[in-house]
């Protein structure tokens, strides 16, 4: 059984997991594995504030155009209504 993550196999999966703990050592390991997922934790958030930023924006920009393609006369009675 091979594992199809970047075309690697069980053998070169195992070299790296051998490395990273000659390298590291397996007492560093959980502390990187952890500053790891929170700077992907971060990374996510940033994008989604982004993303709804974007979207926001966007909302906006289409209600101005909305509001600035109704005729006057609909403008005129929603102001008289107010």
């Amino acid at each position: 059984m091979s594992l199809l993550f970047l075309n690697m196999g069980e053998g070169e999966v195992m070299v790296i997991v051998l490395v990273i703990i000659l390298f590291f050592g397996s007492k560093s390991i959980p502390t990187l594995a952890r500053g790891l997922g929170k700077g992907l934790r971060e990374f996510k958030d940033a994008t989604q504030g982004i993303q709804r930023e974007i979207e926001n924006s966007a909302h906006a920009v289409k209600e101005k155009i909305q509001e600035e393609s109704k005729p006057k006369s609909e403008m005129l009675n929603e102001e008289k209504h107010s």
